[in-house]
């Protein structure tokens, strides 16, 4: 398929060709709920801690004796029941990392990529030549190409002008094409994409990448050679 191209003054170019295994796959939406969920998940600290009766500073006696009173028995001050005592079944440090197949997270990601582009919420520019960084460009770019709400801007390779122009204007993102992910691509409505990163993604997850599979070795079974995922 071919995407249109326009310049940073919002000209229309020449349209370019990109891997419809990138840009024009039905968007599995389950793999792409899969990793997002994972990849929030994997943002947690999980660093919450609170202490049990046992690791509360005090007294471990029983704060009267248990019969003879007339009233209820009652333990420690650090029983959970009490102001001050322990937290029962409290937070403990932990980790809730997630695992996710690499093949999951290249479907995520052209699931994503060919979804903006079914919805017309990609678009490519031809470069971002910024001589200088400087927030006023970056805002005229985006009036010339018509986008008024959050965007996600991707680049080939890490530009530090574009980064810095664009850092300070509200729900706006710069990532160079290699750092592209699900849950970014989700918080932005329109993905502009340089056409050297779109040959980037093209070349991480087009191709023979996009149906890679583990490779296969023969192994001898009684005589005969049989073949298994390695």
């Amino acid at each position: 398929m071919k995407l249109p191209v326009y310049s940073a003054k919002g000209a229309k170019l020449k349209p370019i060709a990109v891997d419809d295994q990138v840009f024009a796959i039905k968007p599995n939406l389950a793999v792409v709920h899969q990793a997002f969920v994972a990849q929030r998940a994997n943002q947690r600290a999980g660093s919450a801690s609170t202490k049990t009766r046992s690791e509360v500073r005090g007294s471990t006696a029983k704060i009267r004796v248990q019969k003879g009173t007339g009233r209820a028995r009652a333990g420690p001050a650090s029983a959970p029941q009490r102001r001050g005592g322990g937290v029962a079944f409290g937070p403990k440090p932990r980790s809730y990392r997630q695992a996710l197949p690499k093949r999951m997270k290249r479907l995520a990601i052209r699931s994503m990529l060919s979804g903006k582009v079914a919805d017309g919420r990609l678009v490519v520019v031809k470069e971002l030549a910024l001589e200088n960084p400087r927030t006023k460009d970056m805002v005229s770019v985006l009036a010339n190409l018509g986008i008024e709400r959050s965007a996600l801007i991707v680049t080939g390779e890490p530009d530090r002008n574009v980064h810095v122009s664009a850092r300070n204007i509200p729900k706006t993102k710069v990532l160079p094409a290699a750092y592209l992910n699900v849950v970014d691509m989700l918080s932005h409505r329109v993905l502009v994409m340089t056409v050297a990163a779109v040959r980037r993604c093209e070349a991480l997850w087009g191709g023979d990448r996009a149906g890679q599979r583990r490779p296969k070795t023969s192994v001898a079974v009684g005589g005969q050679e049989a073949s298994q995922d390695a």
